[in-house]
């Protein structure tokens, strides 16, 4: 019961009112008895700023970050973590001690998560990678630590495209040559994105193309999917496909995938596993309640 000593943690984004945050923060704030409530809140860019001053002021206990703000929040914090750094995003605000937030990525251990319980060595594997957006950071990130051999980013712009290729390529003095990962990128209407989803190993759709907005829409052969349903139908058995989109569940996408004999895997697990991290460094409680989550959201999705 939300009383007059309860907290406030939420999310912010736009649009936000689809989100399966607020079902599954709530079942484990529930389950670890805390006395908070964890709310969607839509903000545009705007009001970012403001808003998260605002929210700080009233002593919010923490946020998660969303599309279309996690490269835009990083330059609001007062401190980033290291890998914030990195990634130049952040989806995860700490109330910071002096005042301010504190901005972290949980996003990289929530994509890897399905991946490393694949029965899939992803050592020098190919990845294509669609979209240049923060959500791509982390995803391109998380490759990068599995030690793919090669990572394309699909990009619509060229600009966006170089600067996040710039921003994510690895450091030669930070690790041993043979460990690189080749990063490049690739434009959606380059004919030679066709051979790259061949050869391809995993495509991950970081886009937002195929979500739907309210749970009761279903994925139709009809329904929208990155870079179009053409370029789609020489898809091979052996390529994983991966959408961080979790509704509808499954995308139209997947379930194409899922015609031509891939390995596919929604966004739920990576929404669950993020989530869980995050109110580990809200709480400081390591025992998050991560099966009452998943239990909560998939719930939700079926009804």
């Amino acid at each position: 019961m939300i009383s007059g000593t309860t907290s406030l943690i939420g999310l912010l984004g736009q649009p936000v009112h689809h989100s399966l945050s607020p079902v599954m923060q709530n079942a484990a704030l529930a389950a670890m008895n805390l006395d908070w409530c964890y709310m969607a809140m839509p903000c545009e860019t705007n009001d970012l700023a403001n808003v998260l001053c605002a929210l700080r002021s009233i002593n919010c206990l923490g946020l998660n970050i969303t599309i279309p703000h996690k490269q835009d929040v990083a330059k609001t914090c007062r401190e980033l973590s290291p890998l914030a750094k990195r990634l130049k995003a952040v989806n995860t605000l700490i109330p910071h001690a002096d005042g301010g937030w504190t901005g972290t990525n949980t996003d990289v251990a929530g994509f890897i998560a399905p991946l490393q319980e694949s029965k899939c060595e992803w050592h020098g594997r190919r990845a294509v990678v669609l979209g240049c957006g923060g959500s791509a950071r982390a995803v391109v990130a998380g490759l990068q630590d599995l030690k793919l051999a090669q990572i394309m980013v699909v990009g619509r712009r060229s600009d966006a495209l170089k600067r996040f290729l710039d921003d994510l390529q690895p450091n030669p003095a930070s690790s041993e040559s043979d460990c690189q990962v080749l990063l490049q990128g690739i434009l959606e209407q380059d004919p030679a994105l066709i051979e790259q989803l061949t050869k391809a190993d995993l495509v991950v759709n970081t886009t937002p193309v195929g979500m739907s907005q309210n749970r009761a829409e279903t994925s139709t052969p009809r329904a929208p999917m990155p870079l179009g349903k053409k370029i789609w139908q020489n898809l091979s058995p052996k390529t994983t496909l991966y959408d961080l989109i979790y509704t509808p569940k499954p995308t139209a996408w997947l379930t194409l995938g899922t015609e031509h004999g891939c390995h596919c895997i929604d966004g739920l697990e990576m929404l669950v596993q993020q989530g869980a991290a995050s109110l580990r460094l809200w709480s400081g409680n390591n025992q998050v309640p991560v099966e009452e989550m998943r239990k909560a959201a998939l719930s939700w999705l079926t009804v």
